[in-house]
């Protein structure tokens, strides 16, 4: 029996008290955990014997390090694992399996271990267990490379104990000795740890999962790595005094008491070790070698987030590129039922016998206008869809305004002299040469002056005039026309849209003019903009990048 009136103490105080750090190192779950596995990689690889002390948290994510050391370490290594009997920190798993003690001798048949903790289960593996579990070599012979005598010891603490919010890794044999030591505050204000009611769970997260920063910030630790002497054997005093509370009034296990009776052995082995420059590097290069697994899984983990934005990114394109080609066809049947309805209505009531002949003139140029309309729809739409197909702006060449303007003005004379209105136009002869499609180029200067000619009344005017502007030629389309209100501005580029009116044949358009104008421009790498106010006329103004 071990007297109560023990009482342990922090870990992390203790080794305070020895080292004091310039600043409180504080590290996630995920870079303890790190740490921990560098050790015991070293320990394994170096087939280092060794007397391994831990307290880890509860979880698959923990107990299979343990495992893998026990499985794959030297010979005449122990693992004690200290635990408090209330043990919270399950890291949102279940709790790990009872710890499996296995031993063999050099020889292929599997020995008895000497005894067996309450809390474990024993497993014997025969002969042909060993061939099935991989521990044969090429020439038939059993080998004891990863197999060991290692005895894995669960030793129950204090329910309360002071080690509660503990955890660590101390190593110790002749040739080295090291601890790895973090701490859990019970909440973080600031850059300052206050100890305040109420325990957070530790968390892992996995490398490249999403919110995983968030995740590690919420569960800090204090962390601190030492390989001197005196801190060692001041936690060896501390995990004494944790042992010996955790036991009391309770009789002891064989493998408690005996532990407890060589601690003395155990500390003076601390102060034998040598830590050599040539361990001290291979522990530095491991945890090297594993930031670098980090780093790139992490990289890797980026470069396929960034892929999936870049997916996801493509495909919102293309369904609002579908929706976009949903509302236009819409449109389209909407643009082209509304003159079929017209003609068809026009030609039944043809077929009256009352019908006179001045009402049958009316229905006759009503069916050539709807058919007309119909038509310039039609041709639109194509034109649109054509723009649209138009990937490579390969058609572009050097085209002078005086070649191309007056050409068209000419064509649309005769039309405006019969609704009365005057069209005049300046284009200087030393203007540079656009880059632009010639065909481009009329369509935009036809739809433009058209639309001026259109919605001016008899009586009004309509100037065409061009001037350079930088890298620029500036075209201006003005009339003294109807004008568009301004909450119609923003919208007059917009497919099927038809803002203007009073001038009487407005409904003959297709509304899709100022739309393949701009889709022209884009294409040229030129732009267009509007000035306007209603009863007083429009500017349309057009810039074309000078041909370089």
């Amino acid at each position: 029996m071990i007297s109560s009136s023990l009482h342990d103490v922090s870990l992390y105080e203790l080794a305070l008290s020895v080292e004091q750090p310039p600043h409180p190192l504080q590290v996630s779950p995920t870079t303890f955990k790190s740490v921990v596995t560098t050790f015991l990689d070293v320990l394994i690889d170096r087939q280092i014997p060794a007397t391994v002390l831990l307290k880890l948290p509860r979880g698959a994510v923990w107990q299979a390090e343990v495992d893998r050391y026990c499985k794959l370490a030297g010979s005449n290594s122990s693992v004690y694992s200290l635990q408090t009997h209330r043990e919270e920190d399950k890291l949102g798993e279940t709790p790990a399996s009872p710890v499996t003690e296995v031993s063999y001798s050099h020889a292929s048949e599997p020995t008895q271990p000497e005894s067996n903790h309450s809390e474990s289960t024993h497993t014997e593996l025969t002969p042909s267990e060993i061939e099935d579990s991989d521990l044969i070599d090429d020439q038939g012979i059993v080998s004891t490379a990863g197999v060991h005598p290692t005895q894995n010891l669960i030793l129950p603490l204090a329910p309360e104990s002071q080690l509660r919010r503990e955890y660590f890794l101390l190593v110790i044999s002749p040739e080295f000795s090291g601890l790895v030591l973090a701490h859990r505050p019970r909440s973080v204000r600031g850059n300052r740890f206050d100890a305040v009611a109420g325990d957070v769970p530790l968390t892992i997260t996995k490398v490249g999962q999403a919110g995983d920063d968030e995740l590690e910030r919420k569960h800090p630790l204090l962390g601190l790595c030492s390989f001197e002497s005196a801190t060692i054997q001041r936690i060896l005093d501390g995990i004494h005094r944790a042992i010996c509370v955790g036991q009391a009034d309770q009789p002891l296990t064989v493998e408690v008491d005996e532990l407890l009776q060589n601690w003395d052995e155990l500390t003076r082995s601390v102060a034998i070790a040598h830590q050599s420059p040539l361990m001290l590097g291979q522990l530095l290069t491991r945890q090297i070698q594993q930031q670098e697994e980090i780093w790139h899984s992490n990289a890797a983990s980026r470069r396929q987030a960034e892929t999936a934005a870049a997916l996801q990114m493509e495909n919102e394109e293309l369904l609002n590129a579908i929706r976009l080609k949903d509302e236009f066809l819409k449109n389209v049947g909407q643009e082209l039922r509304t003159p079929l309805t017209t003609m068809k209505t026009a030609v039944t009531l043809l077929n009256s016998p009352s019908l006179k002949a001045a009402q049958r003139q009316k229905y006759m140029e009503l069916l050539t206008q709807e058919c007309d309309r119909q038509s310039a729809l039609i041709t639109s739409v194509l034109d649109l869809i054509q723009l649209e197909n138009t990937i490579e702006h390969n058609s572009t060449q050097p085209l002078r305004l005086a070649d191309i303007v007056p050409g068209v003005i000419s064509t649309y004379q005769p039309l405006a002299q019969e609704k009365g209105v005057m069209v005049a136009y300046t284009i200087p002869e030393d203007l540079p040469a656009v880059s632009c499609s010639s065909a481009w180029l009329r369509q935009i200067v036809i739809n433009l002056l058209h639309n001026g000619i259109k919605f001016t009344s008899q009586g009004g005017r309509v100037w065409v005039r061009a001037k350079q502007q930088g890298d620029y030629v500036q075209i201006e389309f003005q009339d003294t026309g109807v004008g568009i209100a301004p909450t119609d501005i923003p919208k007059i580029f917009d497919r099927f849209y038809k803002a203007r009116s009073g001038s009487g044949d407005e409904s003959s358009g297709a509304g899709l003019g100022l739309s393949i104008v701009q889709q022209l421009l884009l294409r040229c790498g030129g732009s267009i903009s509007v000035k306007s106010k209603p009863g007083e006329g429009s500017i349309f103004t057009v810039l074309l990048p000078v041909y370089r």
